[in-house]
């Protein structure tokens, strides 16, 4: 009788919460309650932004009118396109020399950082500090080091800074990720600190090292070309400001948006090669 009251037990079904149903659905009831409450917002502050009438059919046919005319009959006018190619060679050596120099500088901050590695009160020290740089936008580091100096200088300054920021936290995981087993054995062939760095850690971890920095520097290319215009440091994005807000020629800022896109996504191809290579090696 205890058998049949056992397997009785067994082939019955696990109980089950009950309460999960009302929870999910007062979770989702929240959602969409927020998104509701962030699309009203955003109707009347759109609603609040001109004190006149907007003819929204007339605002609409406009906008696509600019788009048209802004790519379909895209021309230098004010600037050649040889000035255009020097510009965006300007911006291209921006995003070059920060991302070389926040590179090598992460590259050790991360040894430090790395638990495996180094670790320790310093590197919890430097694990918060760049925690602090990765939370301030670029834009922001940039004005701050425009206080300091003008021009290109503060441009660079502003984003290698930010990108220490963001490669010590990428290198950093990428060489906690490898095996110890490797450093423990050079090790216990009498091999020197850098020794083991030299001949374990960077073999193991180079191809993350140069995905990530090559992700780093396709943001600071475009970083660069916003922060042409905003702190003055030259380059293609400096005259994508001047053509669309000093003397608003709507064809030159299509022709310069294209050879933007048109970089973009060499600079796309060219990374996904690199990776491809990376992984055959």
């Amino acid at each position: 009788m205890s058998e049949l009251i056992s397997e009785t037990k067994r082939h019955q079904p696990l109980p089950t919460n009950k309460t999960k149903g009302p929870k999910k659905d007062l979770s989702r009831f929240y959602i969409f309650a927020t998104l509701a409450v962030l699309l009203i917002l955003t109707f009347v502050a759109f609603q609040r932004m001109w004190a006149e009438e907007i003819n929204w059919g007339e605002a609409l046919a406009q906008t696509l009118g600019n788009l048209q005319t802004m790519f379909l009959q895209a021309s230098f006018q004010n600037i050649t396109f040889a000035y255009a190619l020097q510009q965006l060679f300007i911006t291209f050596s921006l995003a070059v020399i920060t991302t070389v120099l926040s590179a090598i500088l992460s590259f050790f901050l991360a040894l430090v950082v790395a638990e495996n590695i180094i670790g320790g009160i310093w590197g919890r020290m430097i694990k918060a500090l760049v925690s602090f740089i990765r939370g301030v936008p670029t834009v922001l580091w940039v004005l701050i080091f425009a206080r300091v100096t003008l021009g290109a200088e503060a441009a660079v300054m502003g984003i290698a800074f930010h990108s220490v920021g963001y490669l010590v936290k990428a290198y950093s995981e990428a060489i906690e990720e490898m095996d110890f087993g490797k450093i423990e054995a050079l090790r216990a062939t009498g091999a020197s600190w850098w020794q083991v760095i030299a001949q374990a850690l960077v073999p193991t971890t180079i191809t993350s090292i140069i995905a990530w920095t090559f992700l780093r520097f396709e943001i600071n290319y475009m970083t660069a070309l916003a922060m042409g215009a905003a702190a003055g440091a030259g380059g293609l994005g400096y005259d994508l400001f001047m053509a669309g807000s000093f003397y608003y020629n709507v064809k030159e800022v299509g022709a310069i948006t294209l050879l933007i896109i048109a970089t973009t996504i060499l600079l796309e191809y060219t990374s996904v090669f690199l990776r491809k290579q990376l992984k055959k090696a």
